[in-house]
């Protein structure tokens, strides 16, 4: 879900956490690290910052130019964790401009340069990991044996656990849907022949209550929650600013109310008015991401 609140109230928010999850004594840089490069000039991340402390709070070259400290660095990249973001991006805007400078930073050089404590390190690769594996594979335990199983075929609900066929010295098949044992003909990709064995998120599009955004032109009855058009990721709009919505999931931009994607809309439309095709109708499938 796209969060409800602005980048810089969650900034701001995260960097209260992770003061008050620190020690007593703010986390600052050893002037003798010869591996860093300390720069005399204000922190790019955080406006808000008391800039003149002198020595007192070193700041940092990130590999992208922009300074930071071990506070304002830790503050930013929780923020992201906190709305589902494992890529860590800087936010600083580039010289003389108002774009953001959008360099991507490995999590070792955040590790390095934010000074992440043991229990930060631990909650930020925790996190870290559980997305990525979210973002590029499907995991579900076996009903069986509960062993965590990845489906590799996007097209077929039938899933093999090894595990319980070499146990049960028969091939042991379960829905991945429904998550019992499998019935029917396979393979099939919408349903076993088990009772009640519905796609949930699929009911939920059909289902759910239509929404306004009020900033956006003529836009007061679309459905509420969509699946993202590239990965099928379920995504919410927060009703706020323009109709599209980046996917937690796949990071691909899009138009809420049309669908299409926001290269493609904005050849007809504009941010906040009326989409060419107006708003596309419920959503009767769910896009299998097709990862390369």
């Amino acid at each position: 879900k796209k969060s409800s609140l602005p980048p810089v109230v969650v900034f701001i928010l995260a960097r209260q956490t992770s003061n008050k999850m620190s020690t007593q004594e703010e986390k600052r840089y050893d002037p003798k690290d010869t591996t860093l490069k300390f720069v005399k000039r204000a922190d790019d991340l955080d406006p808000y910052l008391n800039n003149d402390i002198g020595d007192l709070c070193l700041r940092a070259e990130m590999s992208c130019g922009h300074a930071v400290t071990p506070e304002s660095l830790t503050a930013w990249c929780r923020s992201l964790l906190d709305q589902g973001q494992y890529k860590f991006k800087c936010p600083a805007l580039k010289d003389g401009t108002f774009f953001k400078c959008d360099a991507l930073w490995s999590y070792q050089e955040v590790r390095r340069l934010a000074v992440l404590t043991t229990e930060e390190m631990q909650h930020f690769e925790l996190n870290i990991a559980r997305m990525a594996a979210k973002e590029y594979c499907e995991f579900k335990d076996c009903p069986g044996c509960k062993t965590y199983l990845e489906r590799e075929d996007m097209d077929n609900l039938s899933v093999c656990c090894t595990v319980c066929t070499a146990d049960k010295k028969k091939a042991y098949e379960f829905c991945w849907q429904c998550l019992k044992v499998w019935k029917g003909p396979a393979p099939r990709s919408d349903r076993c022949d088990n009772d009640n064995c519905i796609n949930i998120d699929l009911e939920l599009l059909k289902t759910c209550k239509t929404t306004a955004l009020p900033q956006v032109q003529g836009v007061d009855a679309c459905p509420s929650i969509r699946a993202c058009p590239t990965c099928g990721q379920k995504v919410e709009h927060d009703k706020t600013g323009c109709k599209n919505i980046i996917c937690p999931r796949c990071q691909v931009e899009f138009c809420f109310v049309c669908l299409k994607l926001t290269p493609e809309c904005l050849k007809t439309s504009s941010y906040f008015i009326p989409c060419s095709g107006g708003v596309a109708p419920r959503q009767t499938s769910i896009p299998t991401w097709r990862r390369n």
